[in-house]
């Protein structure tokens, strides 16, 4: 079969002709010949594999420079760069579709202002921060009160401050009556005013330099928590007596894993498992997770620093959290435990049950009245 114009080569691969010569133009898919005096292109047909490959990479909707990449490649690595482009996707696809939800739910309140003494679900709460035993200082941050529970893992030489920086800029949360459907925005401004706060804290120059801080806070409606995710420390709901993890780490081994090329086993004894891809600091301009969780009776939430859940095994944080009733408790036994297993890194912790207040009240009158 002789050279195809450019019409039934368009025909034959199903890209247009105009497509075609802008694949020519960015060097992507370049004709077999040129014709000197019509300027008419033309093609082989051997590169129609070439050609329906660029087509399908266009429907999966990856950018023309990467195409012009994978299309470099031999096939099997061609093939882990459209799974690596593909859990990217997912995994934005997946924060729209917390947003979507977000939104959605926000839009849909009934209720005017969020108030936690109007509710029938309050929480009781613990923080605690340990040093651990082989760091020299605790860059580590944690805070619980009636509305905010955070906890922070800086970094860099400033990272103690930044981190305490963070929270900080989300303390007012505290004491400010949100409208329930101004709730998103004022997340964000907040997440603004923690992102200020901890450049403020790095400064400029080669001090800043590595300087940042994961954040992981949850703000309680009253009948809802407001989750704020970056970096690497967790989230684990205890509910029913089944543990879940629901943040996501923002780390380049648990990247490697969305993308099929290591498994969760690699990951956790991966040299570089700590390796951040998101955080709050200078040079960073991706935002955080942000989305809604509906709280029930009895549920208990664990907020925890990667200090914590790189090294006691989440079986072990399930008995703790199953086995121990008060939340200080839980929380000294937490950290009791990373720092059994060699306390290698500064470990924080922040445990919060839901609880029913109308329950609690009861209680109260109870005991006075035996009293």
């Amino acid at each position: 079969m002789g050279l195809l114009t450019i019409g039934a080569f368009a025909k034959a691969s199903r890209l247009s002709p105009k497509a075609l010569r802008l694949y020519d133009e960015l060097g992507l898919l370049t004709p077999a010949r040129v014709d000197p005096v019509t300027g008419y292109r033309l093609y082989a047909p051997d590169q129609l594999d070439q050609a329906r490959l660029v087509a399908w990479l266009r429907r999966l909707g990856m950018p023309l420079a990467r195409i012009q990449h994978v299309c470099a490649l031999d096939a099997g690595p061609a093939g882990q760069e459209v799974r690596a482009f593909w859990a990217q996707v997912e995994a934005d696809t997946a924060a729209r579709r917390d947003l979507a939800t977000f939104l959605i739910d926000h839009l849909s309140r009934k209720d005017a202002v969020m108030s936690p003494t109007a509710k029938s679900l309050g929480i009781r709460y613990a923080a605690l921060s340990d040093r651990g035993l082989v760091r020299e200082s605790n860059q580590d941050t944690a805070y619980a009160g009636s509305r905010l529970l955070a906890v922070a893992d800086g970094c860099g030489s400033q990272g103690a401050p930044a981190g305490a920086a963070a929270i900080d800029a989300f303390k007012h949360l505290e004491t400010d009556s949100i409208p329930a459907g101004n709730l998103l925005d004022v997340l964000e401004d907040v997440v603004e005013r923690a992102k200020q706060a901890v450049h403020d804290v790095a400064g400029t120059g080669p001090a800043s330099e590595g300087t940042g801080t994961t954040l992981t806070a949850m703000l309680w409606t009253g009948s809802q928590l407001a989750l704020v995710h970056i970096g690497d420390s967790r989230v684990y709901l205890l509910r029913g007596g089944e543990l879940f993890q629901i943040t996501h780490d923002h780390t380049m081994v648990q990247s490697m894993v969305d993308e099929g090329r290591l498994s969760p086993d690699e990951a956790a004894s991966h040299p570089q498992r700590s390796l951040l891809v998101r955080a709050l600091g200078p040079g960073t301009d991706t935002g955080p997770d942000m989305r809604l969780h509906d709280a029930q009776g009895e549920d208990r939430y664990l907020l925890c620093s990667d200090g914590l859940s790189t090294v006691v095994p989440a079986q072990e944080i399930h008995r703790a959290l199953s086995e121990i009733s008060e939340p200080e408790q839980a929380v000294r036994e937490l950290i009791a435990l990373a720092n059994a297993s060699g306390g290698p890194d500064n470990v924080s912790c922040v445990v919060a049950d839901v609880v029913e207040l109308v329950a609690t009240n009861e209680r109260s009158r109870t005991e006075e009245d035996r009293t």
